[in-house]
């Protein structure tokens, strides 16, 4: 009789546990290549950060236009009326001016150039860091998918499986065959799975919004899933290779440092409010109208002149625009030393992440050989009467939460190389195809 019982309580696990949701079965499944080119298009951080390049171009291009000559024409006609004592004249006049004007000697607007041309290279990096961490948030959250509906599967196969146990046990209660305290026990598990399962589904829903946050649109199609017992390793640099390669690759880094570049030509800029400025003027004109309004034989003047301008004094301005921009240098070398931290930081933790994850991951296969090991063993004891139903129904959990524990393990492990690449400055597309080659379609 108990032998009867712990078969109907025998359930194939492996099969539960890789059986995909409802939503996987139908349509075509993508995988994260194909989300992230989605994404490239379409996360509006990263058209954010295109168009603020374009801005930066835009306005250092502004700036370098104030070295180049400025040519400017002019043109006027008047109809005039003079009356005097004697007589009354009308006359048409008319005046034409053409001018070209040469920086030959300014530094506040060469500085100011300089100033603009860091300031692009900035954003550039920034755009280089928008683009990267992108990646990483779509990355994150499509684990957190596939993380999310493996509970939910897992939960569904536990449930299914303790309710038909339930059945089954209450079908031998009936005939006095097994105990009250294990039909009691199995319907309190069956409620707690049950609550565990709306759970487990809220969290699905909610990873699959926060990828389509991201791609822009509904994600609901299948995802593509790791396959069986994929191949990791370490890579074959040492910790202290990345640290190294993330000071001087990380983009964000690098943006840092343009900015403290810009704010050392703001100095300067500001600085060349005390300095002499020389430019190149020359000009024509031809008019014939005279002195206050007066008609007069046309004529053409031709000019060119040298203009100095010295700065005496402004009020003291040019002085406290000095210590101004000393300050936000000052702030920007204080951001760049908090992010240079930061990243090494951030750097030897994913290189500890990806280690730690490498070892649980060896760790919970071995769990989980042990778990269903346990499972069958415990099963055949309940057979014999050294067991109960409920010994059974837990050896079953405990097979559920190693093999759920063996996924996110392996999920943590491929987000940690990725962060790794990230705070390195070196993540790639290569990177993400390398991800994305261990993804297969589901079952």
């Amino acid at each position: 009789m108990k032998y009867l019982i712990a078969m109907c309580l025998t359930v194939p696990l492996a099969a539960l546990a890789n059986s995909p949701v409802e939503s996987r079965a139908a349509g075509h499944a993508v995988d994260l290549w194909q989300l992230q080119q989605e994404a490239s298009s379409a996360d509006p951080r990263i058209l954010r950060a295109n168009a603020l390049i374009r801005s930066g171009e835009g306005r250092q291009r502004e700036a370098f236009g104030q070295l180049l000559p400025q040519l400017s024409a002019g043109a006027s006609v008047n109809r005039s009326r003079r009356d005097d004592d004697l007589s009354r004249t009308e006359y048409t006049g008319r005046r034409a001016t053409l001018s070209l004007n040469q920086v030959i000697y300014d530094p506040q607007v060469w500085r100011s150039y300089q100033k603009y041309t860091q300031l692009t290279k900035q954003r550039e990096y920034e755009s280089d860091d928008t683009q990267v961490q992108a990646s990483i948030d779509l990355s994150e959250r499509y684990f957190a998918v596939l993380a999310a509906e493996d509970e939910l599967s897992l939960v569904r196969s536990e449930r299914s499986a303790t309710e038909r146990n339930l059945k089954q046990v209450k079908a031998m209660f009936a005939r006095q065959m097994a105990m009250i305290t294990d039909v009691n026990d199995l319907e309190a598990r069956v409620d707690t799975l049950l609550a565990d399962e709306i759970e487990a589904g809220n969290k699905v829903a909610n990873s699959r919004e926060a990828i389509s946050e991201l791609v822009g649109r509904d994600v609901q199609e299948p995802l593509k899933r790791l396959g069986d017992n994929p191949s990791f390793s370490l890579p074959a640099q040492a910790q202290d290779y990345w640290v190294e390669a993330a000071l001087s690759s990380n983009p964000a880094l690098l943006a840092r440092q343009q900015s403290v570049n810009a704010a050392d030509a703001a100095i300067a800029e500001a600085k060349a409010g005390h300095l002499p400025r020389l430019g190149l003027n020359l000009t024509a004109l031809r008019s014939d109208i005279g002195y206050e309004g007066t008609l007069t034989p046309r004529s053409e003047n031709y000019v060119a002149s040298l203009d100095l301008q010295v700065p005496l004094y402004s009020g003291g301005s040019t002085s406290a625009r000095v210590v101004s921009s000393e300050g936000d240098k000052d702030a920007a070398q204080q951001e760049m030393e908090a992010l240079r931290r930061e990243i090494i930081k951030e750097t030897r933790t994913a290189y500890i992440g990806m280690s730690a994850e490498l070892g649980r991951i060896k760790a919970t296969r071995r769990a989980l050989e042990s778990a269903t090991k346990s499972r069958i063993s415990t099963e055949k004891a309940f057979g014999y009467g050294v067991k109960n139903a409920v010994d059974v129904l837990y050896s079953i959990k405990e097979e559920f939460r190693a093999r759920r524990d063996l996924y996110q393990a392996q999920y943590r492990f491929i987000t940690s190389m990725l962060v790794l690449h990230r705070w390195s400055g070196r993540l790639a597309q290569a990177d993400i195809r390398k991800a994305n080659e261990w993804l297969v379609e589901p079952l």
